[in-house]
């Protein structure tokens, strides 16, 4: 189990990209959150076992997308964490 802070570049905003990027992340088993940062950039969270958060990553950076993603990614930038308790679900924030 581990935890992936995950920071997305590009035109991400405002395009449905929240939404997709939750369902992506449910069908792989995932827990976190998705959310609009003020730079326009989008932070998404996402726990659960690594080569799952992988494959989301691989989705999110795909290009181009096979799977419909919204919107338009120039980079993706990934932090590693520690799991945290409690989370549960998949929410856009």
């Amino acid at each position: 189990m581990q935890r992936a802070v995950i920071f997305v570049r590009g035109r991400v905003q405002g395009v449905g990209f929240r939404w997709w990027t939750r369902a992506r992340a449910l069908e792989l088993g995932l827990v976190g959150h998705a959310r609009n940062l003020p730079d326009g950039r989008v932070e998404v969270q996402a726990q659960g076992d690594r080569a799952q958060i992988e494959q989301l990553i691989e989705l999110l950076c795909e290009e181009p997308s096979t799977h419909s993603r919204p919107g338009r990614v120039d980079g993706v930038t990934t932090q590693w964490h520690d799991p945290k308790d409690g989370i549960s679900g998949f929410a856009e924030r």
